[in-house]
């Protein structure tokens, strides 16, 4: 703003030359206290107008997955010009690397912010299941749109603050082994990572073969960073069992091992693999090309929506083009999309997020607006579309008696797949 500085002052009917210094150091004065003024409330303004959602993931070790989960998130809030309730959006990125340690702080700067309503989630299970009891009693609300043990979503010991869409192990575990026995295998041995999230299918795999009056013909279980050499031994033990098939829960890097060994093995071990979907989070499809997955018999889990294999609509192709739109470099068609799950479940969970809060005012009090959201996912009313289905009323209030309410997804929703040449997840429709 500009001032016109007079150097004449009018007193009654005359005018008068007097201290045209004076006069001239007033209104600078004057200018400068309103200037100030502006700027706060400019400020003030700024700071009120927009919010912060977390991503916290592994953005390293399965990069795929946290740059989809990221994707997923952006385009949906894209559609709605990144605002929710009238709000900026601005998305934080943290990489907690898989760490429950990193995690963790990552939970702690969430809740320093007074900007911040909810944080997304990532691939791997152990930084949730590891600091659920912090989440829950400091009223952190999590959406997870990957990790897929069990119990993240069913808290106890207080208010549960935790929503997913996503596979849920309670279930995951009996579509892998109900879809393998369809196949004709009825030997399968359970090879499973030394987490939470291995030990929650050990219990689900086991109790859909118990269902069926079978039993693993074996277990092995393995820890993060497994070498080849050891994942070749085990290769042998479990041919040496009599297992006609391998149930395998692991992620990209493990699961990459895993297939190397075995590809080494080629011409005494042919085993087929059925696996969990952590394999799909980083590079396996890179490193286990198209020309070495034509010697091993793989498939994976997935949700049943699929960019490339399922039938395109209006609405699926729209949000692509919006996704090709934001970042049309990395997006030249449909197969580019790597981890897509983590992208299609993000996209879904975010709609989810934006339809609770619409016609929702938020305050300038953090706990207030937090407590908000979470009352407005249980109590959506009206259906929201997405990719995988057509949601009505997703979550609801948790209680023991309602172990699935704070799940988005069904065992309905869950399927079997298999990359196609291009390194594309197809699914299986056997």
């Amino acid at each position: 703003m500009i001032w016109e500085l007079p150097t004449r002052l009018v007193v009654g009917q005359h005018i008068t030359n007097r201290d045209p210094i004076g006069i001239i150091m007033r209104y600078l004065v004057f200018n400068g206290i309103l200037t100030a003024c502006l700027l706060a409330l400019s400020l003030n303004a700024t700071a009120t107008d927009y919010i912060h959602l977390y991503l916290d993931a592994d953005q390293t070790g399965a990069k795929a997955s946290g740059i989809a989960i990221e994707r997923g998130i952006r385009t949906a809030l894209h559609e709605v010009d990144n605002k929710l309730a009238g709000k900026e959006v601005r998305l934080i990125i943290r990489d907690h690397h898989g760490s429950s340690v990193r995690s963790k702080k990552h939970l702690e700067e969430y809740l320093k912010d007074d900007r911040a309503i909810a944080v997304f989630s990532g691939l791997h299970s152990p930084p949730l299941l590891e600091n659920l009891a912090y989440i829950n009693e400091n009223k952190i609300l999590i959406l997870d749109p990957w990790a897929a043990a069990g119990p993240i979503t069913r808290y106890t010991k207080g208010e549960n603050w935790v929503y997913r869409l996503s596979v849920d192990d309670s279930k995951a575990g009996g579509v892998i082994v109900e879809s393998t026995l369809k196949e004709g295998f009825n030997k399968p041995y359970l090879l499973l990572e030394d987490t939470g999230w291995g030990k929650s299918n050990f219990k689900t795999m086991v109790k859909a073969l118990k269902k069926n009056g079978l039993k693993p013909a074996g277990t092995q279980w393995f820890n993060w960073n497994l070498g080849k050499n050891h994942a070749k031994t085990i290769l042998r033990k479990i041919a040496a069992s009599g297992a006609d098939s391998i149930l395998l829960v692991a992620n990209a890097h493990e699961g990459k091992i895993i297939a190397q060994a075995l590809l080494d093995l080629n011409d005494e071990i042919k085993l087929p693999i059925r696996s969990h979907w952590g394999i799909t989070g980083g590079d396996f499809p890179a490193v286990i090309h198209h020309d070495l997955r034509k010697k091993i018999d793989l498939k994976f889990l997935q949700t049943r929506f699929s960019f490339v294999s399922s039938k395109p609509t209006a609405f699926s192709n729209g949000v692509f083009d919006t996704a090709q739109g934001i970042w049309p470099e990395a997006l030249n068609s449909k197969e580019d999309l790597n981890a897509p799950t983590g992208f299609i479940h993000a996209y879904d969970l975010t709609r989810i997020m934006i339809s609770a809060l619409k016609g929702k005012l938020l305050t300038g009090n953090t706990a207030q607006n937090r407590a908000l959201l979470k009352t407005a996912l249980e109590n959506i009313n009206t259906p929201v579309r997405g990719l995988i289905k057509t949601y009505h009323k997703p979550f609801q209030a948790y209680d023991i008696n309602t172990p699935d309410a704070h799940e988005a997804l069904s065992v309905d929703d869950l399927v079997m797949a298999f990359y196609g040449n291009k390194n594309q997840i197809i699914i299986d429709r056997k």
